[in-house]
């Protein structure tokens, strides 16, 4: 059996704290500039995304900073470094929308998912988000509690 007959394994790794601590508003999927090695360990499914987030630099680029992906274990001195910042690929249209919009108070950019595209490309989807307050998170809770009971009488 030749690897083409191998079907690559669905990558797809989210930040589920994020949806319990943020409200989303508007979300986008975003390329990466990756590093050698790098698209090797999001493939084995080595990324952190949980204390992530994005900021805008001088020239107008979206960066990704504290995302770890873990050194590649196969790697030799040409490994890449875990939580270093990367550039988000996005088009002049949503840059401009994004960065009106992350001015505002309250509101930031966060990395939601990463997951590799049919065609092998590495893509991240960030979301622009305002903070909860306790009480929407406990409403929220709530709410799957009951989903859950409802779910499960149903069964029944």
């Amino acid at each position: 059996m030749s690897k083409k007959d191998d079907k690559p394994k669905n990558i797809n790794i989210q930040n589920r704290r994020a949806r319990h601590e943020y409200a989303f508003l508007v979300q986008y999927e975003a390329g990466l500039m990756l590093q050698g090695t790098e698209i090797k360990s999001i493939r084995e499914g080595s990324v952190q995304l949980q204390d992530g987030f994005c900021t805008f630099h001088q020239d107008g680029s979206l960066w990704a900073h504290n995302i770890t992906i873990a050194q590649y274990t196969e790697g030799t001195y040409n490994n890449h470094e875990p939580t270093r910042a990367r550039k988000l690929l996005l088009n002049k249209k949503e840059l401009k929308q994004l960065a009106g919009k992350a001015q505002e108070q309250g509101l930031t950019i966060i990395p939601v998912r990463m997951f590799v595209s049919d065609r092998g490309f590495a893509k991240l989807e960030i979301a622009l988000a305002k903070g909860k307050k306790l009480y929407d998170k406990r409403d929220d809770l709530k709410a799957k509690d009951q989903k859950r009971e409802m779910d499960r009488a149903r069964d029944y």
